[in-house]
């Protein structure tokens, strides 16, 4: 599977598209397109990956994504079942800067916005009372009409822009163009990894998927993806705990074994380490939030 280089339909009377998606789960490919793209989610939840970053999404999540910039949003396993019940649901827009003329956002009037699609090559998640108006502004631009829908994308990007209630999620100054071997490379090994990371996954078995030896394996990782194989593994291996650890009453033993750990003392560590918390403690903070 290749991260698609995505063409957004447009509508001949539009000049950025507004979709309002419900459907049985998210796409199941890792594409990128030049248009920037603003999501929230609706119904539904999986995990995302964008860019470098590793993350579970859910109902009423927000974000922001630059131009370029792969993503893929992989629907829980629930969804993707063959008889499952459950569907997605989503308001996607899309734009690029030049969707209201080749300078409009180069008016001195627009430099937060200029700022913000600078940003959004970081992706950028949007909280709270900010995310609340968005999605507000957003219900309305799927019926809107004419001036109505450009009048209602700027109110969109203007509160975004003056919100402090944001955050970046990727690193910054990564490259992320990808040419088609790359493409092929790249979506063989993220499919691989969720197919099997709840087991022991060695470098022979990771490298023999792109075809390449193990020590080139690993000097081509890093460089596209700015961290080692070791270290995306592991973040794939706890991000699927910490959901385990909020949604069900697994024992924390089961949690490790489940997740790919074979030592309960090396998932503790690793668990503290990327998160910050010990499994007992991010159980006990969604309970309290419960």
């Amino acid at each position: 599977m290749k991260a698609q280089l995505i063409k957004i339909p447009l509508e001949a009377e539009h000049s950025f598209s507004v979709r309002h998606e419900i459907a049985p789960a998210f796409s199941n490919s890792w594409h990128y397109h030049p248009e920037l793209e603003l999501v929230h989610i609706v119904k539904g939840y999986g995990r995302q990956f964008i860019g470098d970053h590793i993350h579970h999404f859910k109902a009423n999540d927000m974000i922001l994504l630059g131009a370029n910039l792969p993503h893929w949003f992989r629907s829980d396993e629930k969804f993707l079942r063959k008889n499952s019940t459950l569907h997605t649901e989503a308001i996607i827009v899309h734009f690029t800067p030049e969707c209201m003329g080749a300078d409009f956002f180069k008016l001195p009037e627009n430099k937060d916005l200029l700022k913000l699609f600078d940003k959004a090559q970081q992706a950028v998640r949007i909280k709270h009372q900010t995310r609340q108006q968005v999605a507000a502004y957003m219900q309305q631009l799927v019926g809107a009409r004419k001036s109505e829908r450009i009048i209602l994308l700027m109110q969109i990007l203007q509160e975004i822009a003056a919100s402090r209630q944001t955050k970046t999620v990727c690193s910054k100054g990564l490259d992320f163009h990808y040419n088609e071997m790359e493409a092929d490379r790249m979506n063989s090994i993220y499919q691989y990894i969720m197919k099997n990371f709840s087991r022991e996954i060695t470098l022979e078995q990771i490298a023999k998927v792109v075809h390449i030896s193990p020590n080139s394996f690993c000097r081509y990782f890093k460089s596209r993806i700015k961290k080692t194989f070791s270290q995306f593994l592991m973040e794939v291996r706890i991000g699927h705990a910490c959901k385990l650890l909020a949604e069900t009453q697994k024992s924390i033993a089961d949690v490790c074994y489940e997740s790919g750990f074979n030592n309960f003392s090396n998932f503790n560590r690793h668990f503290k380490s990327i998160t910050g918390k010990t499994p007992m403690a991010h159980r006990k903070h969604y309970q309290d939030m419960k």
